[in-house]
């Protein structure tokens, strides 16, 4: 029975080829529209994951001035780390590996040619904490770093842009007003959350402070802690410990931060799902649409054939044939559009990750769950026209005109 349900179904969709398609086309964009949004929010939540695992694994930034506890907010009076600050976090403080940080906007010279660029004073620590490699070369030693030498490493940004084809390591480049020999070369990283992690100059946080800020401030403090160690754990033997070195007693604010970026991507992917979610529900409304547009069709046909199903009853089809031949009637429709829906869907997923530059992810619960949908729409939406079918008069609906 169910197989020539099926073939009439079929038989009744050509006849009415571009009514079909019409019909269909509602289930096609909604399914299509789900597959994206969903698809297209995964690939956001990836991209936002793997551009923040890129900044240093299990890094944790550490600044002065950001209070933490209760109203106070912003402090703009407190007192700038210190290399020594650094040194404590690294001794005292299990699980970690740890990089001060001095940080400045500085104007490079070589030739004729002027760029403005970062400069981060730091160790050969950086290397590890923020998950870079050279390219040539090599980082400073700890000579270098102690005796405040002026040596540097380039990023793959500032050679484009100072050096274009030549070769830099062994030149001089100028650094505001000092002379800085080139010595290493990173491997390009990109951007990450639209700042280019190519463009800066590595050199001995010494040098930059003693040489260039005047200051033995420092701006950051970067911590990666060991893949074994919990950040939320490092992130409070960290608090505890500045705490203890700045003198602030119990229940004041925090006149500096840490920020665990394990955190942040938590918070940024909490957020990227939940925009998925309302996108996927808003796409979703146009099955639903869909669903009404077969229900309606399919009125249509059932009006339209009134004689025929009342010949089939008059010459003995039972009420249920006729039910389950409209039945699988909506439901073709539906899965065919839920079908063609979903290859448009992963294509269209595809062309927009291109287009946008992100990861391409599938999610292939959501493509299946839309696929199903699609189906029961057709069943659901099909049943109250199967079922006028199949309770038609046999005699009212020979007589119909």
């Amino acid at each position: 029975m169910l197989w020539s349900a099926f073939l009439l179904a079929m038989s009744a969709i050509r006849r009415n080829g571009v009514r079909s398609v019409l019909t269909a086309l509602g289930v096609v964009i909604g399914v299509a529209s789900v597959i994206v949004m969903v698809n297209l929010g995964e690939s956001a939540t990836k991209n936002v994951s793997d551009q923040i695992s890129t900044m240093g694994p299990n890094l944790l930034f550490v600044r002065a001035g950001f209070g933490r506890r209760g109203p106070g907010g912003m402090r703009s009076d407190a007192d700038a780390f210190e290399l020594e600050d650094a040194e404590a976090i690294a001794r005292d403080v299990r699980g970690v590996v740890v990089a001060p940080g001095a940080t400045t906007q500085s104007t490079v010279v070589f030739g004729n040619v002027n760029y403005s660029t970062t400069v981060v004073g730091t160790t050969q620590s950086y290397l590890e904490v923020r998950g870079r490699e050279l390219e040539a070369g090599r980082t400073f030693s700890d000579d270098e770093v102690s005796r405040a030498q002026p040596v540097c490493v380039l990023g793959q940004t500032v050679i484009e842009e100072v050096y274009g084809d030549a070769e830099a390591i062994g030149t001089r480049l100028r650094v505001d007003r000092l002379s800085c020999l080139v010595i290493g070369t990173l491997v390009e990283k990109g951007e990450t959350m639209g700042e280019d992690q190519d463009d800066l100059i590595l050199m001995p946080v010494r040098t930059v402070q003693r040489r260039i800020l005047g200051s033995y401030d420092l701006t950051d403090i970067y911590v990666s802690a060991d893949d074994a160690a919990s950040t939320s754990r490092v992130q409070a033997d960290m608090e505890d410990l500045l705490r203890q070195r700045r003198g602030i007693d119990a229940g004041e604010d925090d006149d500096f931060h840490v920020r665990d970026m394990q955190e942040l991507a938590a918070t940024l992917e909490g957020t990227t799902s939940t925009m998925t979610t309302l996108l996927a529900a808003i796409a979703a409304v146009s099955l639903l649409v869909g669903g009404i547009g077969i229900m309606n069709i399919m009125l249509v046909s059932v009006t339209e054939r009134t004689r025929e199903i009342g010949l089939r009853i008059a010459i003995g089809a039972l009420a249920s044939e006729v039910l389950v031949q409209f039945l699988v009637e909506a439901l073709v429709l539906s899965v065919l559009g839920g079908a063609v829906g979903v290859s448009l869907g992963l294509v269209g997923s595809y062309v927009v990750a291109q287009n946008m530059q992100m990861p391409l992810v599938i999610s292939w619960d959501a493509v299946g769950l839309a696929f199903v949908v699609s189906a029961a729409i057709g069943i659901v939406f099909g049943y109250i026209p199967a079922r006028k079918a199949a309770h038609l008069d046999p005699i009212d609906a020979l007589r119909h005109e």
